[in-house]
């Protein structure tokens, strides 16, 4: 686990709705999961950000990873290891990529088909520069 609970900020939320009303995909966990993914997928490391996660949109770490919990774990931990992060900076490495990612599926998603290519995108990628 990394955090115990996920939050998000304000402009998050509102972000988060819009890809709810554009993809038909109505939990918040789902969007962030992918969003989160999106973002640990891209090479750039994010802009350190002071992130205010002052909305109403939290879950339980158990609701955002559900059954991946593990995998998601291992990705994110990978991840950091890469960039040199410690465990102290985890849990902020974390909301910036859960941030930077939500920002990445507003810009590149209109629908869920689009959701969908930038999965198979990101996973092409991924596969091409392992």
């Amino acid at each position: 686990m990394i955090i115990d609970v996920v939050r998000v900020s304000e402009k998050a939320k509102y972000q988060l709705l819009t890809l709810k009303r554009r993809t038909g995909i109505q939990q918040w966990n789902v969007l962030c999961r992918w969003a989160l993914l999106v973002s640990l997928a891209e090479r750039a490391i994010p802009p350190h950000e002071e992130i205010v996660t002052g909305s109403n949109i939290e879950m339980s770490w158990k609701t955002f990873a559900g059954t991946l919990d593990d995998a998601i774990t291992a990705v994110v931990r990978q991840r950091a290891r890469e960039d040199q992060v410690t465990d102290d900076q985890l849990p902020q490495f974390f909301k910036i990529h859960l941030h930077r990612g939500i920002a990445y599926l507003l810009n590149g998603a209109q629908d869920l088909r689009g959701l969908v290519s930038m999965a198979y995108d990101t996973e092409k990628v991924s596969i091409e520069r392992a």
